[in-house]
């Protein structure tokens, strides 16, 4: 895990949990992203946001963009050395490793959330 993320959270689409997040609410955690990273974590929420990029990535990654209510307005793929568009009304920008969203069935109008980290053994 990035030294300024969050603990995982279990990450809901229209209700079901379909991984753990990682979620990114400081400015220097949404800054690092998914940058640097040897091993992906099955997702990353970054927010406040409204785009993203991916210079200097060299893996593809799934992107959806939020809205406040956490319904994915946009759902697209992001290759390396793109990006995202700012959109009015995005509040959060969800990045997981390529083919995640169709296993997950997330699809534009899709709500995602978060819900509060919870313990885990070790």
């Amino acid at each position: 895990m990035a030294p300024s993320a969050s603990p995982l959270r279990p990450l809901l689409v229209d209700g079901r949990h379909v991984a753990d997040a990682e979620v990114a609410e400081t400015w220097s955690a949404r800054a690092r992203g998914l940058l640097g990273r040897r091993r992906l974590p099955q997702a990353l929420l970054l927010r406040p946001e409204n785009s993203v990029h991916a210079v200097g990535m060299r893996v593809t990654l799934d992107i959806a963009l939020l809205d406040a209510d956490g319904r994915a307005i946009v759902v697209t793929v992001l290759r390396p050395w793109r990006a995202t568009r700012p959109r009015r009304g995005v509040q959060a920008v969800l990045e997981a490793p390529h083919g995640a969203f169709a296993r997950w069935g997330l699809v534009t109008g899709s709500v995602v959330t978060v819900t509060p980290a919870v313990d885990r053994p070790s």
